[in-house]
């Protein structure tokens, strides 16, 4: 009995420090890799705890392999956009300035009472309302409203007519320029360069993050530190 106690408490703090490790946002939301991952140890944990005649380092030793390979690819992911996006995946468009993007629900597997469902459970319950709807890596659904249709805040209040800026693109990513969003745009280098030049940047690996709407409003975050 004492030894079942000692061998689960070890395995259980193991498990504890790998989430902290991981970090709090792995934590609440769980991408596939991190589904596979989490799955994986649970089976590993589970084997030396029941069964005594298996040496607890055999069920350590691969927990600490598979967190550190959860570390590697989440350093991976931060340094390469396309190794993020073939890990991870990339959000889809399923409504776009109102219409129902058949093919992309098809290519997701997302089907027609998975997203009204989702609908209602965010309080929506008329479809025309919806101007964009974006299914996101771990499965969730964020949902624009037109703006008329949005709750009235006491910004929205003094205004005499709601404008639709249309969904922010994110033209720099973590001082990485995404050639094809500044593409979809309408837009180009020397554009880029001009509103660069405003914030008194010089270099697009000084931007952490640079969004622009179809009314080409800027919302840019310098990286810390940088000049």
């Amino acid at each position: 009995m004492l030894t079942a106690l000692i061998r689960t408490i070890i395995l259980y703090f193991l498990l504890m420090a790998g989430l902290r490790l991981m970090g709090k946002r792995q934590i609440a939301e769980l991408e596939p890799s991190e589904l596979v991952l989490a799955l994986l140890i649970s089976d590993l944990a589970a084997i030396p705890m029941q069964d005594f005649g298996i040496p607890l380092i055999h069920g350590v030793f691969p927990i600490l392999l598979l967190l550190s390979l959860s570390m590697i690819i989440s350093v991976l992911n931060l340094k390469s956009l396309r190794f993020r996006k073939l890990v991870c995946g990339s959000p889809a468009l399923i409504i776009r300035d109102g219409e129902l993007l058949q093919r992309e629900m098809r290519k997701n597997r997302f089907t027609l009472d998975e997203l009204i469902e989702d609908l209602r459970q965010q309080g929506i319950s008329d479809l025309s309302t919806v101007q964009y709807a974006i299914l996101e890596t771990n499965g969730d659904l964020s949902v624009l409203l037109y703006p008329q249709h949005q709750p009235l805040t006491h910004a929205t209040a003094r205004q005499e007519s709601l404008s639709d800026p249309g969904l922010p693109v994110i033209v720099i990513c973590d001082g990485r320029l995404l050639h094809q969003n500044l593409t979809l745009l309408g837009l180009d280098r020397a554009w880029l360069h001009r509103q660069l030049q405003k914030y008194h940047i010089s270099s697009v690996r000084a931007v952490f993050l640079m969004t622009v709407d179809k009314q080409q409003t800027v919302k840019l975050i310098k990286k810390e530190g940088a000049a």
